[in-house]
Formats: structure tokens, C-alpha cells, sequence
């Protein structure tokens, strides 16, 4: 059953007419629980906040969470999640700053017997703000998870210019589908940023080549060729041509080096450049 708003008036004048000892036991109750990691102001500015989120929700005749009355405390929630999930804050011990408030009010009631009455529905309303808290801070990780991973993949897939004319993307771990299409997006960009008419696409670091990562390169190839520029594939190494032999797989008529250092020297003969070789002596 939810707070009445008769209840929820009660306890908004409560929360006023008590408010700096319940913030205070409020804050002291949130200090214990995150164990010194924020500091005892910012603790209570942001308990503070809370506390007026509260009253004015139960002032505006709030039951539920979701009404219209708690709209604002809603967003605080949603702001406190956020920012604590990046903080580095368990989900817990977000939910636990909205769950202490019940204790602190629990103090001033003392043994009002009727305030006791009506404090379950008081307290079913908290616990609701925590679970809402709880959800919105789960909301937030995943996001800033995803937003990490992200940033790690684009990190994980760069593209170097190794001479002019000459860009280079050396692949390392595992290439799947959404990596693939990092790698084409950003060698294409560099492609039409640079007018460069030769990508390496260097695969030394790529542990293992199966049918789907040599579509994906493939694919990459075949995309940078429609730009106008040649590619070709390095770091085939003995173990990697056995799989690509045994695969069955086709590279056509894409040239493929040993090395990065081979394909390099390969792109700049087709330049017309005097590119230094192994076996070069040197002039005394």
C-alpha cells in the first residue's frame, strides 16, 4: 500500500522541521558506509540535496516514485547513480545513501506511536527511491561500460602513416565483426584524410586466422580498394599461411609480406623509390 498524502505531508514537515539532525545522522550513516572515500562535506551537501528532494515530493502529495510529485527527486536519484557509478562506487553502496534516511527519521520519531504507524508506508516509499536508485545506477554502468569499451576498441585499432602515401593498420588480438568495422571506418577515414593510395594492413599481432577474421580483412581490403588505394596484408607468418592453406582461403591478388618492414619495402618500389635492401653494403 503507498504513502498517503496525508502521510507524505507529515513526514515532509517532518523532514523540515528536523532537517539539520537528520541530515546529519543521514551523512554520518553514508560516511560509514563508503568508509571515507567522499569527502564528510561533499557527504552532506549531496545528503542535503536529498532531503529537500524528499520533502518536497511528500509536500506535493507524492504516493508512489513515478508520480509527477517526485519528479524532481527522481532526477537527484538519477544524478546521484550516475555520478557515483563514476566514482567507482558499488551499486550497494549508492542505494544505501537513499536506504539510511529511513533510520535517520527512525531517530526523531521516537516513540510517537502514530508517526510509528504511518512510518511502514513512509519507509515502503524509500524503499522504493533506493530500488529506483538501484536501477538507474545499473542504467548508468552498463553505459559506461559500453562507452570504455568503445574507447578501448578505437584504441586498439590504429592507423599510423609510415611515409607519405603510406598508411598502416597494425591489427593485435582478436578481430571480430565489431572490431572489423572500426578498422574499415577508421582506415577508410585516414584514407580520405591523407589521399594516401597504399594501406598495410598488418596482422602480426592477430593470434590466430580463421574463415570469418580473413572476411573481415577481406572485406577491409575490398572497401579501401573502392577509395582507390592498394593493400596489402603483412605479418604472415609460417603458422598463419599453414591455417590460410588449409582454410581454403583465397587472398587473390592482394600481395601479402612476412613482415611490416617487407611490406613497406614492396609499396615503395611500387613508388619509384630507392628503398635501402638487406643486403646493401655499405660505401666506405
Amino acid at each position: 500500500m503507498g504513502l498517503s498524502s496525508d502521510e507524505g505531508s507529515r513526514f515532509a514537515d517532518l523532514l523540515h522541521e528536523h532537517e539539520g539532525t537528520i541530515v546529519s545522522s543521514w551523512t554520518d550513516a553514508i560516511a560509514a558506509s563508503l568508509r571515507g572515500r567522499l569527502s564528510h562535506v561533499e557527504l552532506q551537501r549531496q545528503t542535503l540535496e536529498l532531503q529537500k528532494g524528499f520533502q518536497s515530493a511528500l509536500g506535493g502529495g507524492a504516493e508512489e516514485i513515478n508520480d509527477d510529485a517526485a519528479a524532481e527527486l527522481r532526477a537527484q536519484l538519477s544524478e546521484l547513480s550516475t555520478t557515483r557509478a563514476r566514482q567507482g562506487f558499488s551499486a550497494t553502496e549508492t542505494a544505501v545513501s537513499v536506504f539510511a534516511l529511513k533510520e535517520a527519521v527512525l531517530k526523531i520519531l521516537g516513540d510517537d506511536a502514530d508517526a510509528l504507524r504511518t512510518y511502514v508506508a513512509f519507509s515502503a516509499f524509500v524503499d522504493r527511491a533506493g530500488l529506483f536508485t538501484f536501477d538507474s545506477y545499473a542504467r548508468a554502468r552498463e553505459e559506461l561500460i559500453a562507452d570504455q569499451a568503445e574507447q578501448l576498441l578505437e584504441l586498439s585499432t590504429p592507423v599510423v602513416k609510415l611515409w607519405e602515401g603510406v598508411v598502416a593498420v597494425p591489427l593485435v588480438g582478436t578481430l571480430d565483426s565489431a572490431r572489423a568495422q572500426v578498422v574499415m571506418e577508421r582506415l577508410l577515414q585516414t584514407l580520405v584524410d591523407t589521399g594516401s593510395p597504399y594501406a598495410i594492413i598488418d596482422i602480426t599481432g592477430v593470434p590466430a586466422v580463421d574463415t570469418q577474421v580473413a572476411q573481415h580483412i577481406l572485406k577491409t581490403v575490398v572497401a579501401a580498394r573502392l577509395m582507390g588505394a592498394d593493400c596489402i596484408i603483412s605479418g604472415i607468418r609460417p603458422q598463419i599461411a599453414q591455417t590460410i592453406v588449409a582454410l581454403g582461403i583465397e587472398f587473390g591478388d592482394i600481395a601479402t609480406k612476412s613482415s611490416l618492414a617487407d611490406a613497406l619495402r614492396h609499396v615503395l618500389r611500387k613508388m619509384g623509390d630507392k628503398v635501402p635492401q638487406k643486403s646493401a653494403r655499405r660505401e666506405g
